[in-house]
């Protein structure tokens, strides 16, 4: 498992289902995997399943998508001002006020693509320019330590998680 290969200081047990489910022990490798399958299997989800959610109050697949995108800009945020050695806290997110404001009717699952497309492109831009050891510094995000590493592995574990959960219940 990833985590193994973690400190208990680089991230908060929280993570730790997200970093199992990371795609490659090389970061860049599973950021560049994962646009890959994520790309191919957003476009296959039928267009009647764009909207659709499995129970009143949860997520439709587009605002997953949109979760994920947003999670990773931050997420990303995160591991660059800890790689430059910004030690300033940084708070968390409510990640369903975001989902309140998104206003996906108006998106199309092209567009979506290609946002989640941008923003991956800059994480792995981002990642592929952070020294070994500057992957291993710790910063604070949410009250907790977290290192980028253990922030390079979240990223992809969660739009697993959620690409998962789309294959159980939405499809």
């Amino acid at each position: 498992m990833i985590s193994e290969q973690l400190s208990n200081d680089e991230y908060n047990q929280y993570y730790k289902m997200y970093i199992d489910k990371a795609s490659n022990k090389d970061i860049i490798v599973g950021l560049q995997k994962n646009l890959e399958s994520v790309m191919s299997f957003y476009s296959n989800i039928p267009v009647a399943k764009h909207e659709f959610s499995y129970a009143a109050g949860k997520w439709t697949v587009k605002e997953i998508l949109l979760h994920i995108i947003d999670t990773e800009r931050i997420f990303s945020y995160r591991a660059l001002r800890i790689a430059r050695g910004d030690t300033t806290p940084m708070p968390g997110f409510n990640q369903d006020s975001y989902v309140d404001h998104y206003e996906i009717k108006r998106r199309t699952m092209e567009d979506l693509l290609k946002e989640y497309k941008a923003v991956r492109q800059a994480t792995i831009a981002l990642f592929s320019h952070i020294s070994e050891s500057r992957l291993k510094l710790i910063g604070e995000a949410s009250g907790s330590p977290i290192s980028p590493r253990a922030i390079g592995y979240i990223i992809t574990g969660h739009e697993n998680h959620h690409n998962d959960v789309i294959r159980e219940r939405y499809l």
